[in-house]
């Protein structure tokens, strides 16, 4: 990489080089001859007529601008993601120099750009380097004209600059050179206007002997009759006549003369002949751009839509595998030029990543999480807040905890389980519907595992078996007013008024048991260890 190149453009047009912005046009007059003599040209290195005439089909077909361009932008609009090469601090700030740098308003455009290979096989970008900051950073990715490059004549992939002499080697750090096959083979064969050209040709057949064809038979034909003997400055006035009816619809001519109309429709051809050449062009390009039809061209008949709704823009395989081949592009000639200009040479370097997320269903996420985490199995925080897409908290930032013991959806009629601690240990005390306290019964099955555990552990077992009954009276009159509530307003006013008509009676008096058991049972347990 040498410095006195990185900020210097070096591939710029010129007007006096080879380097010339003034294009030839080999679309005009294209017949199969000519079409198959510049293809094979390509191949052979000299590809200027063929990048000419896949510009050329870009502007002049309308379809192919159109599905071609959906393709492209498609993709260049996808979720740009960098991955660190490791977890340490060095690999976290590699890659948080080339995110700083991807945040820029230009980048679609420039994928977009870069994309052109879609079409051509190739495309080379100049990287323009700026040294602001301590740091040497793109300023620019500039397209520069396919023309301006040819392919190694001998090995046929190695892309070098064109020259009065010969090629030049591309300097090391300047360009983004994105190949993009649609199908295996040299790169200047792997377009898909070397594809496209053939419809593209076909099609322009049709519609040229369909304009013809509307121009000689879209209007009836106009005859003049005129009687024997007469002379010829008539005749020639009969003659103007007639191509004023068919130019101006206005014509004068003697009375004696005779014309008539006659329709020119009649013995020729289908109307349709013409549109359908034109439209079977037009699909089988959708088929070798977009992957299918389904977007592009609507067809009637079928279910409901009749399938036309059935795919949307971009396949999602194509879409993907053009994702993946401009990251590693990027990845190769753009990430690892930042990282070692910058921060040196690694043996790893951070990886762009374009394309859309894979979907993840956050709800099963965390009931699974809900489950495992009280079986007593270990899971990382961070990991399940990367899955679910959430961000990290930021220092001062609000954070979101679980409500505090006593919060407001207690209050409502579902009693929250982080209540039930507070319940007051004591014995239990009989309930009005037998079910406060357990049976006989159930003790007695249960003294067995009672004998040796702690005393006080008991009384709060115990205690808990009423803690529904004992914090009824406290909650019932909170739980009318949330009832009766029409409106958070309505709410607190009515909310303090509820306060005074909570029943601490049972709690007090379970609180003075619970007390009294704990005690006692401390005293007993301490003479037992004197």
């Amino acid at each position: 990489m040498r410095p006195d190149l990185l900020s210097r453009e070096i591939a710029g047009p010129d007007s006096i080089g080879v380097r010339n912005i003034v294009s030839g046009h080999p679309a005009q007059g294209l017949t199969p001859q000519r079409l198959a003599s510049i293809l094979r040209s390509a191949e052979q290195g000299n590809a200027v007529s063929y990048l000419e005439l896949a510009e050329e089909m870009e502007e002049k077909d309308l379809h192919y601008l159109s599905v071609l361009g959906t393709r492209k932008r498609q993709v260049s609009q996808l979720p740009v993601e960098v991955i660190a090469a490791g977890e340490d601090a060095e690999a976290k700030a590699d890659a948080q120099l080339v995110r700083d740098w991807l945040d820029r308003d230009m980048l679609q455009p420039e994928l977009f750009n870069i994309l052109d290979a879609v079409g051509k096989g190739f495309s080379a970008t100049e990287i323009v380097w700026e040294f602001t900051a301590d740091a040497w950073l793109p300023a620019r990715l500039k397209w520069r004209d396919p023309r301006f490059f040819e392919f190694d004549r001998v090995d046929g992939q190695t892309l070098m600059l064109r020259d009065f002499a010969t090629p030049e080697p591309l300097p090391a750090a300047k360009f983004i050179v994105h190949v993009h096959p649609a199908k295996s083979g040299l790169p200047i064969r792997g377009g898909l206007a070397r594809a496209v050209a053939w419809s593209y040709m076909f099609k322009n057949y049709a519609i040229k002997d369909w304009v013809a064809f509307l121009e000689t038979y879209g209007m009836p034909l106009r005859i003049g009759r005129y009687d024997n003997g007469e002379s010829e400055a008539n005749i020639a006035k009969l003659m103007a006549a007639l191509a004023d009816l068919g130019s101006d619809a206005a014509a004068v001519f003697p009375k004696t003369m005779q014309v008539d109309f006659v329709d020119g429709k009649a013995g020729t051809a289908p109307a349709d002949l013409w549109l359908a050449k034109a439209n079977f062009c037009d699909s089988q390009v959708s088929k070798a751009v977009l992957g299918q039809t389904g977007t592009t061209d609507t067809k009637p008949g079928g279910i409901g839509d009749g399938g036309n709704k059935v795919h949307d823009g971009v396949r999602k395989d194509i879409e993907t595998a053009d994702a993946v081949l401009i990251a590693a592009t990027l990845n190769d000639q753009l990430v690892k030029p930042i990282v070692m200009l910058n921060r040196g040479v690694r043996r790893r370097y951070p990886r762009i990543r374009i394309g859309r997320p894979n979907p993840i269903d956050v709800k099963a996420l965390t009931d699974a999480v809900t489950a495992l985490v009280p079986l007593g199995a270990e899971i990382d925080a961070d990991a399940i807040i990367d899955r679910a897409g959430l961000p990290k908290p930021k220092p001062g930032g609000r954070i979101l905890r679980p409500a505090p013991v006593g919060a407001p959806e207690a209050l409502t009629g579902k009693i929250s389980p982080r209540l039930a601690p507070t319940a007051l240990l004591a014995p239990s005390l009989p309930s009005e519907s037998g079910m406060g306290r357990r049976s006989e019964r159930a003790a007695t099955a249960d003294a067995a595992d009672r004998v040796d555990r702690d005393a006080v552990d008991v009384a709060a077992d115990d205690a808990l078996d009423d803690w529904e009954r004992l914090m009824a009276p406290v909650l019932d009159p909170v739980r009318e007013v949330f009832d009766r509530a029409t409106s958070l307003e309505g709410l607190r006013d009515q909310i303090a008024s509820a306060l005074d008509g909570m029943s601490v009676d049972q709690i007090v008096e379970r609180l003075s048991q619970a007390a009294f058991a704990a005690r006692t049972a401390g005293d007993i347990a301490g003479r037992g260890v004197a």
